[in-house]
């Protein structure tokens, strides 16, 4: 039987709309595939960021995720998007055993603009290179997940959107 576990550490994202959306994409895949939510052969490697990412080829799932981060990419264009959980839950027990959330940050003078701020791609491209490899460092802390699990997305949004 898997153990509840929570992530104590919230992951921020901050950067462009195109790059956040981007990046969560990979984010979830790249958990998915660690945590053993979905089978390994359905992974293929891909090469972003300056490393190496996993990247599911299994249709529907791929379908799900586009439909979800075109929803994300809109809500972050309207400056409404405030945190992304991904849920792994129990499919027999129902039992919630691990939450990663992804605080939003976004900058309200940029996004009032309609633009952002200008930001050296190496550096966006270390920043997120840092987050991917703290994904993979929490799972080697995680307990297996014994039980077959399914996942959600959870995203919050400001009261009025």
């Amino acid at each position: 039987m898997a153990t509840a576990t929570e992530t104590k550490n919230i992951i921020t994202l901050r950067g462009s709309t195109e790059i956040v959306t981007e990046f969560f994409g990979y984010a979830v895949n790249s958990i998915l595939f660690q945590r053993g939510i979905y089978p390994p052969e359905t992974f293929e490697r891909k090469k972003k960021y300056g490393l190496t990412m996993l990247v599911t080829s299994d249709t529907g799932l791929n379908t799900y995720l586009s439909n979800v981060l075109q929803q994300i990419s809109d809500w972050l264009m309207e400056g409404n998007l405030q945190r992304l959980v991904l849920v792994i839950t129990s499919v027999g027990s129902k039992e919630v055993l691990e939450r990663w959330a992804f605080d939003i940050e976004a900058d309200a003078a940029a996004a009032a603009e309609g633009g952002g701020a200008e930001k050296p791609e190496k550096e966006i491209m270390s920043e997120i290179q840092a987050i991917i490899r703290q994904i993979t460092a929490s799972v080697t802390f995680l307990p297996m997940l014994e039980d077959q699990c399914t996942f959600d997305l959870l995203v919050y949004t400001k009261a009025d959107s």
